[in-house]
C-alpha cells in the first residue's frame, strides 16, 4: 500500500532524477494548462505558462468534474473548494412554448444510484481554482502569444510577439479549439476541425434563475434554449443546429450576436427575453460546436492536450477529458524524462482509451438535447416521464459520460 510518506519520497526521487530540470512552455492557461502545470512542476519540470488573455478567462457555463477528473482533483487537494463551489442542481426540467413543464430528469437519483462522486461547478470557478493550485508552479506570460516555433533534436526555439525569444525543451499547446501550437507545428486549422452541425452560446443573465435545483430547457425543432441556476446567479445557454457559418470568426461578438438572434427569432417560452439581453451582452461565449481529429498529438517535442488536440466541445466532458490528460501526460513525462518522444506516445496511446469513444457520441447527445424535429421534442420528453426517473437520467447521462478511471498511480 503506497501512503503518503511513501508518496512524498517518490515524488522527491523523480525531481532529483530529472537532470536540469527540463523547460516546458504550456500555451494556454486554462482547465488543461493550469492541470499540467502542477504535475509537472511536481515532477521537476519548470512549466511556463503564456495565455493570449490578459487574465484568466473563460465562459462561465457549467461544467461536470467527474470520473477520472475527481480522482485528479482529489490529488491536487482542490475536490473540498470545488464542491463548495458547485451548483445546487439536482434536476433537469423541460418545458414547453408556454413554460409548462412537460419532462424531468432527477439527476440526485441518478448519482445516488450510481455511486457518483462528480460534481458541476461553472467552467468560470474551474478554472480559477486550478489557476490558484498552479499559480506557484510556474511563471505565467499573460497578455501574449506565440508567433513562430523551431524545433531541433534538443528543443524548441518559440517567438513570442511580445516576449523576447526563448528556449524550451518542450512545448505542449492546452490552447483550445482555435490552437496557435497545433496551426504553428501541425498545420491550418481546416486539416483538423470538423464542424459538427451545431453551434452554443452561453452568458450570464441579471437576477436569479427563480428555482435553484432545475435547470429548465425549452426546446424547439433544432434548437435549446436553458437557463440554470448557480448560487442566486442565473446562466443561459443556446444550443443550435446550423451549418457551418461561411467567414464565421470565434471573436467577432457582432456577429455571434446576429447569428443567434437570427436562429432564434420568433421562439417562445422566456426566449424574446433571453435574445435582449443577447444584444445587450459583453459576456456572450459563442462557438461552433466541433470536433478535432490528428493522426497524432505530437511532432517532435511538441505535443498538444485538451480541445487542442481532441475537442468534443459539448455538454461539459471536455473538462474531465483535460485533467485527466494532463495528469496522464504529466505522469509519462515524469517517468522518461529524457525520453519524450515515448512519453507523448504513451500518454496519448492512454488517454484515446477515453476520448475516441466519447468523439462518437456527439450526435447521440445532439439528438437527445436538441432534437431536430418535433416528434424527436416529443419522444424525448415522454422518455423522461414515462421512465422510473433514475432510469431516465442514466439513459441520458450513460451515453454522454465517460466513465473510465484513471489507472492507479503512486502519487
Amino acid at each position: 500500500m503506497v501512503t503518503i510518506e511513501t508518496t512524498a519520497v517518490l515524488r522527491q526521487e523523480c525531481v532529483m532524477n530529472i537532470k536540469g530540470n527540463p523547460r516546458v512552455l504550456i500555451s494556454g492557461a486554462g482547465i488543461a494548462g493550469t492541470t499540467l502545470a502542477y504535475w509537472l512542476a511536481r515532477h521537476g519540470f519548470r512549466p511556463t505558462i503564456v495565455e493570449r488573455a490578459a487574465g484568466l478567462r473563460s465562459s462561465g457555463n457549467p461544467v461536470d468534474v467527474r470520473g477520472p477528473a475527481v480522482e485528479v482533483a482529489e490529488r491536487m487537494g482542490v475536490m473540498p473548494r470545488l464542491r463548495q463551489a458547485g451548483t445546487q442542481v439536482t434536476a433537469m426540467s423541460f418545458v414547453n412554448g408556454s413554460g409548462r413543464q412537460v419532462g424531468r430528469v432527477n439527476m440526485r437519483a441518478m448519482q445516488q444510484a450510481s455511486g457518483s462522486r462528480e460534481v458541476e461547478v461553472t467552467r468560470t470557478d474551474l478554472a480559477a481554482i486550478l489557476y490558484e493550485a498552479s499559480q506557484d508552479s510556474a511563471e505565467i506570460l499573460f497578455g501574449d502569444t506565440m508567433t513562430a516555433l523551431s524545433q531541433d533534436r534538443d528543443g524548441v526555439d518559440v517567438t513570442f510577439d511580445k516576449a523576447a525569444p526563448r528556449r524550451f525543451e518542450l512545448v505542449v499547446g492546452a490552447d483550445g479549439l482555435h490552437s496557435a501550437t497545433r496551426r504553428l507545428a501541425f498545420g491550418p486549422e481546416p486539416r483538423f476541425v470538423r464542424h459538427m452541425g451545431l453551434y452554443v452560446a452561453t452568458m450570464s443573465l441579471d437576477g436569479s434563475a427563480g428555482n435553484e435545483h432545475d435547470v429548465v430547457l425549452h426546446n424547439a425543432p433544432g434548437r435549446l434554449a436553458s437557463i440554470h441556476p448557480v448560487h442566486g446567479r442565473a446562466l443561459a445557454a443556446f444550443i443550435f443546429r446550423h451549418p457551418a457559418v461561411e467567414g464565421f470568426d470565434h471573436r467577432d461578438l457582432a456577429q455571434h450576436k446576429r447569428i443567434l438572434t437570427d436562429a432564434y427569432a420568433g421562439d417562445g417560452w422566456r426566449v424574446p427575453e433571453l435574445l435582449l439581453q443577447v444584444r445587450a451582452a459583453e459576456d456572450l461565449w459563442f462557438d461552433s460546436v466541433s470536433q478535432v481529429r490528428l493522426g497524432s498529438w505530437a511532432n517532435g517535442r511538441i505535443a498538444l492536450l485538451g480541445d487542442a488536440a481532441s475537442s468534443v466541445s459539448l455538454f461539459g466532458d471536455g473538462s474531465t477529458l483535460a485533467m485527466a490528460g494532463a495528469y496522464t501526460l504529466a505522469e509519462e513525462l515524469a517517468a522518461t524524462p529524457d525520453d519524450p518522444h515515448s512519453a507523448f506516445a504513451r500518454y496519448e496511446d492512454k488517454h484515446r482509451v477515453l476520448v475516441d469513444p466519447r468523439q462518437g457520441n456527439v450526435a447521440t447527445a445532439a439528438a437527445l438535447m436538441v432534437p431536430a424535429t418535433r416528434a424527436g421534442i416529443i419522444t424525448r420528453n415522454l422518455a423522461t416521464r414515462l421512465w422510473p426517473a433514475a432510469a431516465a437520467a442514466s439513459w441520458l447521462r450513460n451515453r454522454i459520460t465517460p466513465s473510465r478511471s484513471l489507472t492507479p498511480a503512486a502519487t
